[in-house]
């Protein structure tokens, strides 16, 4: 049994956070019943090429673990059965624009007289107060906004988004945490409760030490390209068929790496010994590491630095990533088959937890795969109901 065996997850929402956020419920063991409009469903479903078979890759990645219906929530029938389902589940979650559930009726005051157990978690771009409040968010805007592009690039190149969605990412992930938290509070007081997760807090919270370093010292931080704003030596260095990251984080790991590079006079110099020496000299030291490390290849360096236990690693291209042995030895990387487009390669399960352990129990449903079985569980509908409602249009 996963750790959420028996709780079952209204999912809402579409493109990347709060499908990510249910999928995660999913592989701890929820029951995840994801409501996608007629005909089009999720937009990510058409976010391709590649597509594999009928399906979109983008798709694929964070659908999997869930049961799909179709559900016209703009025609009256489909937002009563959508109360009769909310009736029955665990956990909503939604990303719709602000306000969009309370003008069907689904407001605070509803939940209370009629689903008082329910744990309710909204997404959006900038949240329900402060001046931005119901601006549709993008994580690329979000990205600009919240100040993370402005130290992600070269220190004399323009800023730059990171190549994934991180902010959509990492709201996903606190949505994730507002859930859980939500149903153990539920779990002492019986009552479930509203979350508030945006895009715009969760890249303010991402910007971690640097807005530390802003709010302790006033100064504005720039771009430090791979390097870090308060380590040195902590970036990448070029070796002679690639590129290397180092991240010594202390003094004694430069100790081991002064040794390991032939130059033991470094950790006893005074411009480098401590930290905050190397913070303060970082072209110079940085200068001097890159000429020797120039000389040797990738694995040659890798295979000293692993000995001397100085942390280290190649950068490697995402082909190269997901075929890496350790990632093959998490079985990061696995199959599941699907019912059309046969096996299919997926990434693997990022928690591990002992005794209620995650799986892959479900392959990303089609369009509308479960409509009638979930209808029927969580809105108690006959057959002939169903069909009416088929036959208008509205599932």
């Amino acid at each position: 049994m996963g750790a959420l065996e028996g709780i079952v997850v209204l999912d809402l929402t579409r493109v990347l956070a709060g499908p990510l956020a249910t999928m995660l419920l999913g592989d701890l063991g929820a029951d995840v019943v994801k409501v996608e409009r007629p005909e089009s469903g999720d937009d990510t479903r058409g976010w391709g090429p590649p597509f594999v078979g009928t399906e979109s890759a983008y798709y694929l990645g964070v659908n999997r673990n869930k049961r799909s219906i179709t559900l016209d929530l703009a025609a009256d029938r489909g937002r009563e059965v959508l109360a009769k389902m909310v009736r029955n589940v665990d956990v909503v979650i939604d990303n719709f624009k602000l306000g969009t559930l309370e003008r069907w009726g689904l407001d605070d005051d509803w939940y209370r007289h009629n689903a008082p157990g329910v744990v309710r978690c909204t997404i959006s771009g900038y949240g329900s107060t402060g001046p931005k409040a119901g601006t549709p968010g993008y994580d690329f805007i979000l990205q600009a906004e919240t100040g993370l592009m402005s130290i992600t690039g070269e220190a004399d190149g323009p800023p730059a988004k990171l190549g994934v969605a991180i902010v959509d990412i990492c709201t996903g992930l606190s949505a994730t945490i507002s859930v859980l938290a939500a149903l153990a509070a539920r779990h002492r007081t019986g009552q479930g409760q509203r979350t508030e997760v945006t895009l715009h807090d969760t890249g303010l919270m991402m910007l971690a030490n640097v807005a530390a370093n802003h709010l302790a010292s006033g100064t504005v931080p720039g771009r430090y390209g791979n390097g870090h704003p308060n380590i040195v030596p902590y970036r990448t260095y070029r070796a002679s068929d690639g590129e290397i990251a180092l991240a010594v984080g202390n003094d004694a790991q430069f100790r081991k790496l002064a040794e390991v590079v032939g130059r033991p006079e470094w950790a006893d110099d005074p411009r480098f010994a401590r930290n905050r020496d190397r913070v303060e000299h970082r072209d110079m030291i940085d200068g001097l590491i890159q000429e020797i490390v120039g000389s040797r290849t990738r694995s040659e360096w890798m295979t000293d630095l692993d000995a001397a236990g100085v942390p280290a690693g190649p950068i490697n291209d995402v082909a190269e990533a997901l075929a890496a042995p350790h990632a093959r030895g998490r079985d990061m990387v696995t199959e599941l088959e699907h019912p059309i487009l046969g096996m299919i390669r997926t990434l693997g399960l990022p928690i591990r937890l002992d005794a209620t352990p995650t799986s892959i129990r479900r392959h990303p449903p089609m369009m509308g795969e479960h409509t009638d079985e979930v209808l029927t569980e969580l809105a108690g509908m006959s057959p002939a109901q169903i069909a009416r409602l088929r036959a208008d249009g509205v599932v």
